[in-house]
């Protein structure tokens, strides 16, 4: 099951450059399966991609994003009409790239790319470059802005970026809000619900685009999965237009509402520099999709590591108990709960300064020493821009404040935070993402974020961060039926595409069968106890929040326990076996030398799944299951044949582990 790449022509010392003919430059990835062509014409730059599909002696061009508009409009010039090509230049020589993750789906990675560099001038004369970078299966690429003469900073406005599908493709992607709407206002917030399936010409249901990252299938040609990376303070994040004639989706800003009003839309910067990656991941099948590591290929860390960060399985009392928990007797028991289980932390959530105290929170950090168990602090991240009134608030907005909370954290062995109740995407609330993860990692802390926007390239940017909510999460099992109803559905759509780009923080593994802290009250979760296990590896996060509680310890099949026990939080190689958004999952992740694997069924009639795991061939591995009635779990042993061949049948929201 480890990869292996087909690197064509690495042995090619001097580098291969083709001119463009016709305005026009076409190139290669590294296999030779992706294509990449670059044109300009009547004063307007686009690009179409595809996958090639080779049968025999015939290759054969498979378009999977049409011809589709590059540019972009700043305060100092238009870059958007009106251009000529001054250099198109395609090298197809592949460069390596090699780097480690601390967390993610991989932990090494060895990729190449092939390039295209385009330099453009608008009518005036003024210069732009197009950079774009051409993996196998992938393409990144973004615009480079040299100074203009004596002007040294300039406001990007907007983009005329697209992306053009085909006209039966269909969707599964998730609505961008209403600026400053829902609880206390603290909208936008990754936290819709998506469209299955569904035509693209589906309208949004706010009428702003969509949230990155967006799935489209476009029949039997593939798939195709749209997103952003490199975004840090230098620019705002970004999301994808309503469509447009002709089926274009296009890069859209921030909403002006976004930050209580406050903050530019576009993005300031100063020259030279370069707006973040647009990336695109193209598959015949879903493989590539899920495993594509394009949102960290193309960036690089910003600061070095103030310490061996690592990964964390954390008690959280909040998810179940709810705000009443949050006091000191009850943090105790959620303590005392992760030094039981082995785990690495125990999270204290939103309430602490008012019900516990910064005395009783620093008896709280010694009983952890006592136990060996980290305390993670929860945090507001509010300055003015929504009502949430949880506390600690008013701590993070500002640097000198900030400092000092770092420094008392820092001082009573605090491994992390999780701060809240972000603004949206524009560039003032990048620049306290960025603010907050390095002033952390000054003091030697972690950081995951809740109530934000999606994390476009971080884990590898800032050594230091975990991961993100931006994904409408487990708190809501507790606040609706509906959302326990769907539960099995979105665990099977969210390794399809939330959790394709970036650490996905949705607190999941909830095995009391009422979600309440009293017996017999609560909504009811409908899924087995092993597909809430199988969420464990389904979800990537390296800094996981489950949601046990104390009496699992003793409710559960002592089995159940032992694998939580055990399970990770970081991976060293994931695979996608196989599935279908939304209604079933196959996925292997690799942690040392043993493999995990999800099989998860969220469909309301039983399905029978078969498929291969080579690493088992031959082997007699763990399978948890819920038995055939789909409400016994057991723990067994499986003899896997010689070719690692596997038939499962799972009943509906059920699940396998096997390890």
């Amino acid at each position: 099951m480890r990869k292996t790449l087909l690197l064509v022509a690495l042995a090619v010392t001097s580098i291969t450059s083709t001119q463009a003919q016709d305005n026009k430059v076409r190139l290669l990835s590294p296999d030779r399966l992706t294509y990449l062509e670059v044109s300009i014409d009547n004063g307007n730059a686009t690009y179409t991609a595809g996958l090639r599909n080779v049968t025999g002696n015939d290759t054969i061009d498979v378009p999977m994003v049409l011809q589709s508009p590059l540019g972009l409009i700043t305060n100092a010039a238009d870059f958007s009409t009106g251009l000529t090509a001054e250099t198109m230049t395609a090298y197809a020589t592949p460069i390596s790239v090699d780097y480690s993750l601390r967390q993610g789906k991989q932990s090494q990675i060895h990729t190449a790319y092939n390039r295209i560099d385009v330099t453009l001038k608008n009518a005036d004369g003024k210069k732009f470059n197009v950079a774009f970078r051409l993996f196998n299966n992938n393409i990144a690429f973004r615009y480079e802005i040299p100074q203009q003469g004596e002007t040294a900073a300039i406001v990007v406005e907007s983009e005329t970026t697209g992306f053009r599908l085909p006209t039966d493709a269909t969707a599964f992607i998730c609505p961008q809000s209403d600026p400053m709407i829902g609880w206390k206002r603290t909208k936008p917030s990754y936290e819709e619900e998506y469209i299955w399936d569904a035509p693209i010409t589906t309208p949004s249901r706010y009428g702003h685009g969509w949230t990155f990252p967006c799935l489209f299938h476009e029949g039997d040609n593939g798939w195709v999965l749209i997103s952003e990376t490199g975004v840090s303070s230098d620019y705002c994040g970004n999301h994808l237009s309503e469509l447009t004639d002709g089926n274009l989706f296009q890069i859209a800003f921030p909403m002006e509402g976004e930050n209580n009003g406050f903050g530019s839309t576009g993005a300031q910067i100063g020259l030279p520099n370069s707006t973040p990656w647009r990336t695109i991941t193209m598959g015949q099948t879903l493989k590539p999709i899920v495993e594509t590591t394009i949102p960290w290929d193309v960036v690089e860390p910003l600061y070095e590591p103030t310490r061996d960060y690592k990964g964390s399985r954390n008690t959280w009392s909040w998810i179940i108990w709810q705000d009443a928990s949050i006091n000191y007797d009850d943090q105790v028991k959620f303590i005392d709960l992760a030094s039981n289980l082995g785990w690495e932390g125990c999270l204290i959530d939103g309430g602490w300064l008012t019900n516990i105290g910064r005395e009783g929170m620093e008896r709280l950090f010694a009983y952890c020493a006592e136990k060996g168990v980290k305390p993670w602090v929860w945090y507001n991240s509010n300055g003015g821009w929504n009502d949430a009134p949880q506390c600690a608030k008013q701590c993070m907005h500002n640097p000198i404040v900030r400092k000092q909370e770092m420094r008392w954290l820092q001082q009573h062995g605090v491994a992390g935070i999780k701060v809240d109740f972000f603004a949206g995407d524009k560039q003032e609330t990048m620049r306290l993402y960025e603010a907050i993860l390095s002033d952390a990692n000054d003091y030697g802390i972690q950081v995951i974020f809740h109530g934000c926007t999606l994390p476009r390239g971080w884990e590898r940017m800032y050594p230091n961060y975990v991961g993100s909510e931006a994904v409408l999460a487990s708190e809501n099992l507790y606040f609706s039926q509906g959302f326990c109803d769907m539960e099995a559905r979105h665990a099977c759509l969210h390794p399809f595409v939330r959790n394709t780009v970036g650490a996905m923080e949705y607190g999941g593994t909830v095995l009391q069968k009422r979600l309440h802290r009293e017996q017999g009250k609560g909504n009811t979760r409908r899924t087995s106890d092993v597909f809430e296990l199988a969420t464990a590896i389904a979800f990537q996060c390296c800094g996981q929040n489950f949601a046990l509680t104390p009496r699992n310890l003793t409710e559960q099949p002592q089995f159940e326990i032992d694998f939580m026990k055990a399970v990770p939080t970081t991976w060293d190689e994931t695979q996608l076996i196989d599935g279908y958004p939304g209604k079933y999952l196959v996925l292997a992740r690799r942690h040392g030398e043993k493999w995990y694997v999800a099989v998860m069924n969220s469909e309301t009639a039983a399905k029978k799944i078969q498929f291969t795991i080579p690493e088992f061939a031959g082997k007699t591995i763990t399978m948890l299951n819920d038995g055939k009635d789909g409400q016994t779990p057991n723990k067994a042993e499986l003899k896997v044949d010689k070719r690692g061949r596997i038939t499962l049948t799972l009943q509906p929201q059920c699940a396998a582990v096997l390890y």
